[in-house]
């Protein structure tokens, strides 16, 4: 089935030329449905899974209806607004958000926590147009009179069954009353359960409903293996090989303990990889998306090994390989960590390794996430099949304490001590029974 131009949906010609010029033509089917209503301004409703496609569907309108607004854009009072869970996803939405902008001659700006709020308030005070908030950060701003929402035309709520699940909700709800009650608002979860209904119910006028089923998501051939590892040895050997190839992969581990230690792990060993997890500072987050994301030949890696925090909102073109090192405890984690490949119409593969022990767990696992695949023991074929060519070693850099060792200086003999060090040490030691005071020195007491 061929999907409409974005210029056949209404979508403004400078914006669709933004989008043809990063070789986007043609709408998926959350845009295609979504595009009319939302352009002609309606409320909005839409439910579809990770990697349908909805940052674009939601990006076109709320720029478009900004820049034909007749309104001006007032400093520490945007005019667009949109909600995210997390900060990897608010810088993914911006990233998506701003070319666009930029032709209709919008500013955007992110704003969360983690990193300091000065050059968000200073992008505030300077007027931006559209405001990528995580609710937490956006409250804190609220609080003290830094931004104030009494202006937004349009605004956007992202992933919402994910602001339930962090308990961002009651936030969510005190942001939206803050905008006025007749600006255009568009809702978008993979479900409506946890109290998404009722915000909905509040917070939509007359909305228009979308949902793309999962047969016509733009996903390409996602290959599911679950592959048995007798014990931990053969396991983190598993692991290694896995990670070995050239495509782009992303390793999922339980905690971030686990992700630091075996980014570590595989970099020592000749395989670069880049962790990624809540423990890192905003910078260090960056820095590792923007080396994972990055063609290995230009200083890039490419092996990722996240905890959760990368199931959802990171969107990285290319990942052949989604190994789950640590199945999840649930299966919604399980399909929004498998999400991270097969995306756009690509292929991927995700493989699950799973220890003796586990075996009833992730077969329940799989039962819930509606996945068919075998348990299947991890023959060197089978890992053969699945690394495919392998990536040339890369040879670690020096550990840090080597840099720090100098050359000892010439001096007296070994075991000789320095002019001035006996006496130094004679000085500190600690006086017995009244010797101190022999030297006209009082006793020390706790007073002083």
């Amino acid at each position: 089935m061929t999907m409409p131009s974005f210029l056949e949906l209404g979508v403004p010609a400078r914006l669709a030329d933004v989008l043809a010029a990063d070789g986007k033509t043609e709408a998926f089917a959350i845009q295609r449905d979504t595009l009319p209503d939302s352009l002609a301004g309606r409320d909005l409703l839409g439910r579809g899974r990770t990697g349908s496609g909805k940052t674009i569907a939601f990006a076109l309108p709320l720029v478009a209806r900004l820049a034909d607004s007749a309104r001006r854009t007032r400093p520490q009072h945007p005019r667009g607004l949109v909600l995210a869970p997390t900060r990897e996803l608010a810088t993914q939405i911006a990233a998506t958000v701003r070319p666009l902008a930029e032709a209709a001659g919008l500013r955007v700006t992110t704003v969360f926590g983690g990193v300091s709020q000065r050059p968000q308030e200073q992008a505030l005070r300077g007027g931006v147009d559209i405001v990528v908030a995580c609710p937490g950060r956006l409250e804190d701003l609220m609080k003290q009179k830094l931004v104030f929402l009494d202006a937004v035309e349009v605004a956007v709520l992202d992933e919402a069954d994910h602001m339930a699940d962090l308990g961002f909700l009651p936030g969510v709800t005190r942001i939206l009353a803050a905008t006025p009650p007749g600006g255009q608002r568009l809702l978008f979860s993979a479900t409506l359960d946890r109290g998404i209904d009722t915000l909905a119910k509040r917070f939509l006028s007359k909305p228009v409903s979308h949902e793309v089923d999962e047969a016509s998501v733009p996903v390409g051939e996602m290959t599911h293996r679950v592959l048995l590892a007798d014990d931990a040895d053969r396991k983190k050997t598993l692991v290694h090989d896995l990670a070995s190839g050239t495509g782009r992969r992303i390793l999922f581990t339980r905690t971030k303990h686990q992700a630091k230690k075996l980014a570590k792990q595989l970099t020592s060993s000749g395989i670069p990889a880049v962790d990624l997890h809540g423990n890192l500072s905003q910078n260090a987050r960056e820095r590792n998306l923007g080396a994972f994301s990055s063609d290995p030949a230009d200083g890039g890696v490419r092996v990722l090994v996240a905890t959760d925090v990368a199931a959802r909102g990171v969107h990285v073109d290319d990942v052949d390989l989604v190994v789950h090192v640590d199945p999840p405890v649930e299966h919604k984690a399980y399909l929004h960590r498998s999400g991270r490949t097969a995306r756009a119409g690509a292929a991927g593969t995700v493989v699950t390794v799973v220890l003796p022990e586990q075996r009833r767990d992730v077969k329940d696992l799989l039962r819930k996430a509606k996945i068919s695949a075998p348990l299947e023991p991890a023959t060197a074929d089978a890992v053969e099949v699945l690394v495919g060519e392998r990536a040339p070693h890369v040879k670690p850099a020096p550990p840090q304490q080597q840099v720090r060792q100098q050359p000892k200086k010439a001096g007296p003999a070994a075991g000789a001590p320095r002019s001035g060090d006996a006496s130094r040490r004679r000085r500190r030691r600690r006086p017995q029974g009244g010797q101190g005071q022999q030297q006209g020195r009082p006793a020390r007491t706790g007073g002083r």
